[in-house]
């Protein structure tokens, strides 16, 4: 590979929010987004007794990228060191992996566990034998290297395994990472774009533990709550706006994030970029597999103050992923229908050059609606009562089995109708749709963007539409299913061909 070629490494190093010094990349245009720059040096910040400075995974700059997934142990709690999974060396999860809309990008992705795996680019527009779903297995000791162009607008994605009846296990084990994409329009906005300064990706989970801290490959709910690996994390983050890159990576549980003091903070994007303008919450639902990106504003809190991030989890009626009340069992978990902690903020003195305000504006997206589509499907989640599967349309997944067909470049209208046991999350690879109706209530305007990912209630029909273009086969189909893995590895997973 030439010089040229090779992938930046920004940060070889453990990167800790509370004090290291490294290398941030930053994008201040179009040609910026093309280069990583250097991240002014600051003094380590002292952690609060009882926390632990919030991990940034190392980030990557392509277009060419070299990953391997690995085993790996990391000191998860007192006592003995967990075994895990990561990428490029890592405890637990992987680098972050930059890339610019329009680029033509390879990825050399080695297997180097001692079992079958896939990668799936969650999120991405490529060709569904680039997309890596269970079909596109990589063998224990092999290498698989796709190479695509990026199409996709920026936004925070991110690569997890998809191998079918193991996903979980693998998830559960650390296996992921974030992807981010930037372009020219999002360049040109006064938004915090530093990685690990003021640009802060937070993937969210849960684990439990055996008595020798061996990690539950079965968790559905885990016990102990982890922020990009860490368990009470801190960052100290600078009296500012900061941006947030949130991800759900649980394996079934969801989120109604907030903060502890009831502050409003705005929703700037959804799973496939930017939203119009920036939506004023003060909780916002992710289930598994979603994410957002948000801005809090610190300019105002005092420097050595705390803001707490947390998850409102407790009122909610059976039925929302997390809200059961049992502590201990198959859908227990000492963190179910109670408000947690996720992340404690410490307040440092800010810097020159920092965002300090929200834009009013952000994009000008125009999205499909209902009167673009020319057909409609309606798919239904099927239960049977408790212990039984979930299904689609009374069908588990079969590998060999096409559940539909779509015609290339056709807008159409996906109705999603949920049974009556237990909420889910919906995620279909290839497109970025748009919500247009829920049968519970309106759309949410904070999902009123491009998703990919979005929770269904009980007793609930979603419809989304979506185009499907760009890319046919007749051999080599795209998944849609729940992305609680547990679900997923069970069989709630369906498969289309997009042909012409």
């Amino acid at each position: 590979m030439p010089p040229t070629d090779r992938p930046i490494l920004v940060s070889r190093r453990t990167f800790l929010l509370a004090g290291a010094a490294g290398l941030a990349v930053t994008a201040c245009g179009k040609a910026a987004t093309k280069s990583a720059s250097v991240a002014a040096k600051v003094a380590p910040a002292p952690v609060t007794a009882g926390y632990n400075a919030l991990w940034i995974p190392p980030a990557l700059k392509g277009p060419n990228f070299d990953l391997s997934l690995a085993s790996s142990s990391k000191q998860m709690q007192p006592g003995a060191k967990s075994a895990t999974y990561g990428y490029n060396g890592s405890e637990f999860w992987g680098p972050t992996l930059f890339m610019t809309k329009g680029d033509p990008v390879k990825i050399n992705l080695a297997n180097k566990l001692a079992e079958d795996t896939t990668t799936h680019w969650h999120g991405f527009h490529i060709p569904a034998d680039m997309d890596r779903g269970p079909h596109q297995v990589v063998a224990a000791g092999a290498t698989w290297s796709p190479s695509f162009q990026v199409k996709n607008r920026a936004a925070t994605y991110w690569y997890h395994p998809h191998m079918h009846e193991t996903t979980q296990k693998q998830m559960n084990l650390g296996a992921g990472g974030f992807i981010i994409v930037q372009d020219a329009q999002e360049a040109t906005l006064a938004l915090p774009r530093t990685y690990g300064v003021d640009d802060i990706p937070l993937m969210l989970t849960s684990r439990s533990f055996g008595a020798d801290n061996t990690i539950d490959t079965k968790t559905i709910y885990g016990d102990v709550l982890f922020t990009n690996g860490t368990p009470k994390a801190e960052a100290s983050l600078p009296a500012r706006v900061v941006r947030f890159r949130i991800l759900n990576a649980e394996i079934e549980r969801a989120y109604n994030l907030g903060f502890a003091d009831g502050r409003i903070f705005h929703v700037i994007a959804t799973d496939g970029g930017l939203v119009n303008a920036p939506v004023p919450v003060t909780r916002l639902i992710m289930s598994p597999g979603e994410r957002y990106e948000i801005l809090v504003d610190l300019s105002k809190d005092a420097v050595g103050s705390a803001a707490t991030m947390q998850s409102f989890n407790s009122g909610f009626s059976l039925g929302f992923p997390g809200g059961e009340p049992a502590s201990s069992g198959a859908f227990g978990s000492l963190l179910n229908n109670k408000t947690f902690d996720v992340l404690r903020i410490v307040v440092s003195a800010s810097t020159s050059g920092g965002v300090t305000s929200v834009p009013p504006a952000l994009a000008d997206n125009k999205y499909w609606s209902a009167k673009d589509a020319t057909n409609t499907r309606s798919i239904a989640i099927t239960d049977h009562g408790p212990g039984s599967p979930f299904s689609f349309d009374n069908a588990g997944y079969a590998m060999a089995t096409i559940n539909q067909t779509v015609k290339l470049d056709t807008v159409e209208a996906w109705k999603i109708t949920n049974g009556h046991t237990f909420g889910h999350s919906f995620h279909i690879h290839d497109v970025q749709f748009a919500i247009v109706s829920r049968s519970t209530g309106p759309v949410l305007d904070y999902e009123k963007g491009w998703k990919d990912t979005f929770y269904i209630q009980v007793n609930e029909t979603v419809s989304f539409i979506a185009k499907f273009d760009d890319f046919v086969s007749n051999d080599h189909p795209f998944m849609y299913h729940c992305h609680m893995s547990n679900h997923e590895d069970e069989g709630l997973m369906g498969q289309f061909l997009v042909t012409t």
